[in-house]
This record gives C-alpha cells, structure tokens and sequence, in this order.
C-alpha cells in the first residue's frame, strides 16, 4: 500500500492519498489460490456420516412436523380459549359463533397436518407398518378439539387459584394476559391430552416452547389436577411421572424431579415411577427440591423454600429449614 502526502498544503490540511499496490494484491490472490478448499471434504465426510446413520439426522421421503406451525397451533388454541384476548377482531355475543367455528376449523385442519407428519416420520424411522395414517391423524385431530371444552374449565379453576392465592393477581385479564404460570399450565395440559393420544413428538415441542417462554418445564406425560397455580415460575421443572392432585401452589425455582439415575437409565427405567406425588392442597416454596418416584407429600402439607426432600411427607406436616445465623458487620469489622 503506498500512501502520499501533498506537501504544498498548510499544516495540518495536507491531503492523504492512499492507493492499493498491484502487486500486493496478486501476491494474495496468489497465497489464497494455495489454500485448499475445506468444504467439498467436509460436505464428503459428513454427507457418508448422515447417510450411514452414525449422526442422527431426517434425511427420509416424509415430511417431518414443523415446529413453527406447533407454535401457531398453540397460538391458535389460545385464541379459543380465550376468545377476545389475543386477537384485534372485536367480538360480540352475534359473532362470537361464526369466530369459534372459523378457528376451530382452522385448528382442526392444521392440527391434522401436523399430526399425520408426526405419525409417518414416527413409522418410517421406526420401520413400523403405516395403517390409515391420514384417518387416525383426523382421529386423533378430533380428540383433541373435543377435550377443549373440558381443558377450558380446569383452566379457568387454575385462573380462580391464581386470584386465590396471589393477592398481587388484580383480575382474571391480568392473569390471563401476564402471567407465566398460566401459560405454561395452558401449554401442558394441551401437550398432556396429546400425549395421552399417543401423538409422537408434538406434546415435547410444544412443552418446549412453554419453556422457552417461561422457564418452565413441564413434562406432557406428568398428571396435574385442576386448581393449579405457579407463581413467578422461573425455574420450576416437573418430572414426566409427576402426579399432582388439586388445588396445589408452587413457586419459582421448584424442582419435582428424580433420585440421581444411572447411565443406562434412558432403556431401564423408561417406564418406571421416578418422580413424586404431590397430594391436594400442598404449598411448596422457592427452591425446593423434592425427589423420587417413591416420595408423596402428604395433603394439606407445606414444603418450605430450600428445602431439600428424598422421603415421604404425612399428611398436614410443614417442612422447614431452621433459620440461618445471619453475621452483621459494620465499617472495619471482620468476622
């Protein structure tokens, strides 16, 4: 590169010329042509790979679900069963008919879709023998739409245990527009009637999408009667054995999981409880853990913040961790 100064200017003002050598340039060009491509040996070494079935991947002649549409299907369901909520179109007791049956048909249809491409991916990559897979993906389509009546009224319990239970909870639009653990609860007992359809794939990715928005995990396959309520939520993970009565409360950072597993737990224990019960009316606070498919904590019981719990609970019993020895230091004090 050569650069030239005009030295008839006045201090200060002199112009800078830079101009690009030729031969600079045709020196790179030079080194970058002995540089050897990497791509056609990594596309070559990963392609053999993918193909040979060492890497997991979808290379396969059906369609796989779309994670993007789950969403919306999530988003649409949520127009459904909040009618007027999530949507700009206003809504009258005139029309309030003509707007359920538009998007119930739209979630029928795009429900179906989605359905039929988790079936066949699950089929073919399992080498399973594909019956009626079509039908059984309207079947199951339909199994769904009917349960929306029934999945509405738990939510509206868990709406009612929310305003229960959180005095900042102003009303029910509060409560349906803003809070996490509603949509979360929404999302899981969704994915939950899926799973029980025996609906490959879609339940975790819409759990997953909860999570994402969230910060909480809640396994489809986990059992959770009505009256529920999380609050705040970060945090809060539940086991897929989870079973959970009625009318409990739990906070942020809880943690409903599994006694330290082995390596090979994936195939032995696939079935297996591993996760506890939590009975009706039990409060559990931030940060606790509880863990074991043979731990239940009994009715009515209280679970403190911190606490860390691997045995069964009776019934109307309050776990709590002593009060710490907090150490108060002024300016210049050490311990």
């Amino acid at each position: 590169m050569v650069t030239t100064i005009k030295g008839d200017l006045p201090c200060g003002q002199q112009e800078i010329v830079t101009s690009t050598c030729s031969t600079d340039c045709s020196t790179d060009a030079a080194g970058a042509a002995e540089i050897v491509n990497p791509i056609p040996a990594v596309v070559e070494e990963l392609a053999e790979e993918f193909k040979s079935g060492r890497f997991t991947s979808h290379i396969e002649p059906v369609p796989i679900p779309s994670k993007e549409e789950v969403i919306k299907l999530v988003e649409q369901v949520q127009r459904i069963l909040f009618p007027g909520y999530f949507t700009s179109m206003i809504l009258r007791p005139e029309n309030l008919e003509y707007y359920l049956g538009q998007q119930l048909s739209l979630l029928y249809e795009n429900l179906a879709r989605q359905i039929s491409s988790a079936i066949r991916h699950d089929c073919f990559r399992h080498n399973q023998e594909c019956t009626r897979c079509g039908e059984r993906s309207y079947e199951l389509a339909a199994g769904l739409v009917k349960s929306l009546p029934e999945i509405r009224k738990l939510l509206e319990s868990d709406i009612e245990a929310t305003l229960e239970g959180d005095p900042a909870a102003a009303n029910r639009d509060q409560v349906i527009f803003s809070y996490p653990g509603l949509f979360a609860t929404m999302v899981y007992r969704l994915a939950h009637k899926l799973h029980r359809l025996k609906v490959p794939l879609l339940p975790r990715i819409m759990s997953e999408h909860a999570f994402h928005r969230t910060a909480i995990d809640i396994n489809p396959a986990a059992s959770i009667g009505g009256k529920f309520f999380i609050d705040h939520g970060a945090g809060v993970v539940i086991g897929a054995t989870t079973k959970i009565g009625c009318q409990v409360r739990i906070y942020q950072g809880v943690t409903l999981g599994a006694l330290s597993l082995p390596r090979d737990a994936g195939e032995k224990l696939r079935n297996v409880k591993r996760h506890p019960t939590i009975e009706d009316n039990v409060i559990i606070y931030a940060n606790a853990t509880i863990l074991g498919g043979e731990t239940v904590v009994g009715a009515r019981s209280v679970i403190g913040g911190n606490v860390w719990v691997t045995e069964s609970i009776s019934p109307d019993t309050k776990v709590l961790l002593k009060q710490p020895q907090l150490v108060y230091l002024g300016q210049g004090e050490e311990i």
